[in-house]
């Protein structure tokens, strides 16, 4: 193993990697013009074992912007240069990649047929958490292993929440109200109703494209399906007027805003004109409620868009959201509980020139 040394892999090592793959993988591989991608991205780790110019393998890590998540998306031995411990040299390397970004923790999926990568992952501190079904080409089962790597494991306080992926553009909101469905009322997720309960909640009009939704109409919509619903707002009179300029939509979204309001006061569901705070939010999530906070994704895709996120869990360093749109380059597994630092989470949950902070919390 001392013969083999460690490096950043270079756009010249892209015609090695390629070949590599192939001699590594029948399937699930990765594609040339995936390997020059990776080379070039900002937010990725890519790194490789050689020996006298002769490449022994790579591991390839992403970094999911605005959170403290990173994920060992592929890595790979030489089938010639096994059982020379590269795979853990690769680990290591991983994993200082991991911290040196400042991740909390580093995530990967292993096929559950594979139980010599599985024991080495268990041996150096990895844990299951998840289960992806039918997660591979040949329909074979991922586990969802992860590490904490800046602290000691936590006890994070942590609600079976479902995750559900938004089907349009403008329903984030509508699919986090599906999740708190899908985890107090054993609710099944639904497109059609999505989209019911996004014409119950919208508010019309947003800067671009159709609206999103207000937190008083997702509060309305799940009191009529049977759920305890709350609001929480900083502040009061109309929401999201700063996001139009036109004077007839902000008229129209006027309009609506009293009209949630007249029918949360007729259906007493409580709205509070004060901050929902950390204290709040972990009050809530130890007493298995679910909270759906609007946050802006400017930490998370670098645009200044008003976004629903459902929250999964919480403790000291963390909360934990599920994101029901996977952004570019993502898979569903990169959207559930992701990690974001406290500090990092109280900028997040700030929209708009007003710094608006408002969350629906929801109950059985």
């Amino acid at each position: 193993m001392n013969s083999f040394s460690l490096r950043p892999a270079l756009p010249s090592d892209l015609d090695a990697l390629t070949r590599l793959e192939q001699r590594c993988f029948s399937s699930d591989r990765l594609s040339r013009r995936s390997f020059r991608k990776w080379l070039k991205r900002q937010h990725a780790g890519l790194m490789v074992v050689e020996r006298e110019g002769e490449l022994g393998g790579y591991a390839l890590v992403l970094l999911q912007p605005g959170t403290r998540l990173a994920r060992l998306y592929s890595i790979a031995v030489d089938p010639g240069f096994r059982g020379q411990r590269l795979g853990e040299q690769l680990m290591d390397a991983a994993e200082e990649y991991a911290h040196q970004e400042r991740r909390l923790y580093l995530r990967l999926e292993v096929r559950k047929d594979n139980p010599a990568a599985i024991a080495l992952y268990e041996k150096r501190g990895y844990r299951l958490f998840g289960l992806a079904p039918d997660y591979y080409e040949d329909h074979q089962d991922a586990l969802r292993y992860q590490k904490r790597l800046h602290y000691q494991p936590a006890n994070a306080e942590q609600i079976h929440l479902p995750w559900v992926q938004q089907s349009t553009p403008f329903t984030c909101g509508p699919a986090c109200l599906l999740m708190a469905l899908a985890a107090l009322r054993n609710q099944p997720a639904d497109t059609t109703e999505e989209l019911l309960l996004w014409r119950e909640a919208t508010t019309i009009y947003m800067t671009a494209g159709h609206g999103g939704c207000h937190p008083m109409g997702l509060a309305i919509a799940a009191h009529k399906r049977g759920l305890n619903a709350s609001v929480w707002c900083n502040q009061q009179g109309p929401l999201f007027v700063d996001s139009v300029r036109d004077t007839d939509k902000k008229r129209v979204i006027t309009t609506l805003h009293e009209h949630f309001a007249r029918s949360c006061k007729a259906q007493q569901i409580p709205v509070h004109y004060q901050d929902f705070t950390a204290y709040d939010l972990d009050s809530a999530i130890a007493q298995g409620k679910v909270v759906l906070v609007l946050i802006s994704t400017w930490r998370l895709d670098g645009r200044k868009a008003p976004h629903w996120v459902a929250i999964s869990g919480s403790d000291e360093e963390c909360f934990y959201i599920h994101d029901p749109d996977p952004g570019e380059d993502q898979v569903p597994l990169d959207c559930q509980h992701v990690p974001i630092a406290r500090e990092k989470f109280e900028q997040m949950r700030k929209y708009g020139q007003a710094k608006l902070r408002t969350a629906v919390v929801l109950g059985g």
